[in-house]
């Protein structure tokens, strides 16, 4: 399965997706700039991610504790999410995120 990111250059990345690791998980291995401090347990938002190109309404929605962390995250889109609460799948492949200025 594929994830397409652009980083904050702009600059397009395709990585390799693996089935039930997060988003985030896939960018920081990938070499993104995603700080990612809270390692995955939604507890800050430095993994913010915008969600483009359709995909946003075909993820299962935020939970509160997601949406409580985006409150506090800068530049938050309506297409705003934590990479680390999008899980990869099958339902996720093609996938394309555009990480969020820091």
């Amino acid at each position: 399965m594929k994830i397409i990111a652009k980083d904050r250059g702009g600059k397009e990345h395709t990585l390799e997706g693996r089935d039930g690791w997060s988003v985030m998980e896939i960018l920081r291995d990938g070499g993104l700039d995603i700080a990612a401090e809270c390692g995955g347990a939604c507890a800050c938002a430095t993994c913010h991610v915008y969600v483009t190109d359709g995909w946003y309404d075909k993820l299962p929605a935020p939970s509160e504790a997601e949406i409580d962390m985006l409150d506090m995250a800068l530049a938050v889109e309506p297409n705003s999410r934590l990479s680390c609460q999008v899980i990869c799948s099958a339902e996720t492949d093609g996938i394309v995120v555009t990480v969020a200025p820091e």
